[in-house]
């Protein structure tokens, strides 16, 4: 049976210091964490100039914690109960932060192996998931976080 070397991450991540290579919208005050709405979010998808093989990213919109306070203890859960995900520039979907039963780990491929052989890393483990179950609302431009 084949078999890929798994490592953990060299470093704790602390997300204050370091910076964090996914988009910042995946990244909430805990960490990562993965997002889970109801329905279908409709986007401008931009025509890709050039090499097609380049991934192209698409802006869904802005996470805001409107809760949240970097000054309150790390125990303080009160900024999970309310979370906007701005989506454009006229709607707003509200949300919540929700522990998953079971954490999933984040693993990528090892860089710099020096005899080719495929190696794997865990990055980050997922406590948590963003729950929008709602319809989006209408907001306008000076709601916006």
């Amino acid at each position: 049976m084949p078999s890929i070397p798994l490592h953990l991450s060299p470093a704790e991540r602390d997300p204050q210091t370091s910076p964090n290579p996914l988009p910042g919208l995946l990244h909430t005050p805990s960490g990562l964490a993965i997002l889970e709405i109801q329905g279908v979010i409709h986007a401008d998808t931009a025509p890709i100039a050039g090499d097609s093989n380049i991934p192209t990213q698409t802006p869904i919109g802005e996470l805001v914690f409107p809760l949240y306070d970097a000054t309150a203890p790390a125990d303080n859960t009160a900024w999970m109960k309310r979370v906007y995900l701005y989506v454009g520039r006229h709607q707003r979907m509200t949300g919540e932060v929700r522990k998953l039963v079971k954490p999933y780990g984040v693993v990528r491929r090892r860089q710099g192996t020096v005899d080719g052989a495929e190696e794997l890393e865990v990055v980050e483990v997922v406590l948590f998931k963003v729950v929008f179950s709602s319809r989006p609302e209408p907001v306008g431009d000076a709601e916006m976080g």
